[in-house]
């Protein structure tokens, strides 16, 4: 195993595969030939070491684009990080419709070996037309869990929710895959497009077809009224959705399980049977990254949404705000010059969110990626944006809203792991891959697959990590590690596997708030 990575021949700097200590003599292979480095000073693993000097002002290059500016003049050796290296991004930028030849781009190669385009077509043919197992509902939507849902349209009756799911999920264990609440604080006092964001959000997780069964719970009094909300959700079988107003009900929680019954009842008509993979909606995150997660688990995941679209399957792109500095990437392989400028309106609309709430537009990363090695937003960014792999961008939809376009889609909603990961859910994602190389337990309403960017921390938290994409820099190649995580994507679809979240019971939701609460 070597002990560093350079991720383009452009680059200033390599990427610590071990700790290394002031005085450590690293062998580089360039352009130039073999060229031997001293460190000088102490590097932690996942950080950058400065392969050549750099003048106060200058552009450091990583994944062959700017990561930032050096703050001083740096000598080759260096620890690449806060004390010396800043941001380059600043205010609005002007963007120009300029689609790539091909939908590849000319992006790093990943760690492992051959790139993503080299091994790309031998794969989609050997995977043409997959299958999984799964339940195809009545309006010819497919899910991968046949579970009963219920939705709070106001957060006063949380614990009211939760002791109904409690009860019920006793009750069906074995005749549905569990009955399930999500605690939210909104619905009540919230005013304009808050309401509104609350309703559409809360409504399009309604509609998910992982429910095979929803009851709605409402107080009665709350602005998020039950017949304003029901508008929200739009068609939908009365033997599917189900609505209760707790303040006209004798006994709440006995008529709340007495509707779930039924809504059990209607889940058991469905058996899974054989669908195309076409049929999956992948939605994509990273939480807690480190320096190792635009080389190891954010190319990897591309390589499975790569995979996934080329089968005619969907894949969903989040957190805006981690897309600042690597927004070109994305404009640039717009399907057309309509979807162009949807995604500098959604990129725009996001710096000015950032704007009206006074605050710093490019106040990232997190205290806890820099620690793991990320030094920039511009740096993040375009790590993160590697999950979408290389494919076209074929749509760009509002926050709470649903994806109807297979290939890739960019969908607005911020950073936030709890906020992107229910967005991505309320989106359809079935199943979403969440990168990280610091680790988190949680997970959103559908199997939340937490695939870690270093075998240490798989290792360590075996009850939180999924899958260990850190075997890219150990004995597995970037091909034979996106056939591991295709098919256990596959299985979790079929039923055959559970995450450690949906294990855990660690279900939850939170919803995006940017307005007056009265």
């Amino acid at each position: 195993m070597n002990s560093w990575v350079r991720l383009h021949e452009k680059d200033h700097v390599v990427i610590a595969l071990q700790p290394f200590s002031k005085g450590d003599v690293l062998t580089l292979d360039g352009a130039e030939g073999q060229q031997e480095l001293t460190v000088l000073e102490e590097v932690p693993k996942g950080h950058k070491v400065l392969t050549k000097p750099v003048q106060a002002g200058e552009h450091i290059l990583k994944f062959g684009y700017s990561i930032g500016v050096a703050k001083e003049a740096i000598p080759a050796g260096s620890w690449v990080h806060t004390h010396n290296m800043g941001t380059g991004l600043k205010g609005f930028l002007d963007y120009t419709y300029e689609p790539s030849a091909s939908s590849e781009g000319d992006g790093a190669t990943p760690a492992g070996g051959k790139s993503e385009k080299e091994t790309s077509g031998a794969q989609q043919q050997k995977n043409l037309s997959r299958t999984f197992q799964g339940y195809v509902r009545d309006n010819g939507e497919v899910g991968i869990r046949n579970e009963i849902w219920i939705i709070n349209t106001v957060g006063c009756i949380n614990k009211t929710c939760e002791i109904v799911a409690r009860r019920a999920d006793a009750s069906y264990a074995g005749r549905v895959d569990g009955v399930y609440h999500f605690a939210h604080p909104f619905g009540c006092s919230q005013l304009g497009d808050d309401l509104v964001h609350t309703q559409k959000l809360l409504a399009s997780l309604v509609n998910h077809p992982n429910a095979a069964g929803v009851l709605v719970i409402g107080l009665g009094c709350e602005n998020n009224q039950i017949e304003a909300f029901k508008r929200a959700i739009g068609d939908h079988s009365p033997e599917r959705v189900k609505f209760l107003k707790s303040q006209e009900a004798e006994d709440e929680i006995e008529e709340a399980l007495e509707l779930v019954d039924e809504l059990v009842q209607y889940a058991e008509r469905f058996t899974r049977e054989t669908v195309p993979v076409s049929k999956l909606k992948l939605g994509l995150k990273c939480g807690g990254s480190d320096g190792l997660s635009g080389i190891t688990a954010n190319p990897l995941v591309g390589a499975v949404s790569d995979r996934l679209i080329a089968e005619g399957g969907t894949a969903i792109l989040t957190e805006v705000p981690e897309m600042f500095g690597a927004e070109t990437i994305l404009m640039n392989r717009a399907a057309d010059e309509q979807v162009f400028h949807k995604i500098v309106h959604l990129v725009n609309d996001f710096k000015q969110y950032f704007i009206k709430h006074d605050q710093e537009i490019y106040e990232n990363p997190s205290p806890g990626n820099k620690a793991g090695g990320i030094t920039t937003l511009e740096e993040k960014s375009l790590g993160c944006t590697q999950k979408g792999g290389h494919a076209i961008v074929r749509d760009v939809v509002p926050y709470g809203q649903r994806i109807t376009s297979p290939g890739l889609n960019l969908l607005e909603a911020p950073g936030n792991d709890l906020v992107s990961v229910t967005a991505l859910s309320a989106g359809g994602a079935h199943i979403v891959f969440f990168t990280t190389g610091r680790g988190t337990p949680f997970g959103g309403p559908v199997p939340t697959v937490k695939i870690a960017t270093n075998s240490e921390l798989a290792g360590r938290k075996k009850n939180w990590i999924d899958f260990n994409a850190g075997q890219l820099l150990e004995d597995k190649s970037m091909e034979t590690l996106t056939d591991e995580l295709w098919e256990q994507m596959i299985a979790l679809a079929s039923g055959e596997r559970r995450t450690n979240n949906e294990r855990n019971g660690f279900k939850e939701i939170a919803i995006f708030k940017d307005g007056v609460i009265l």
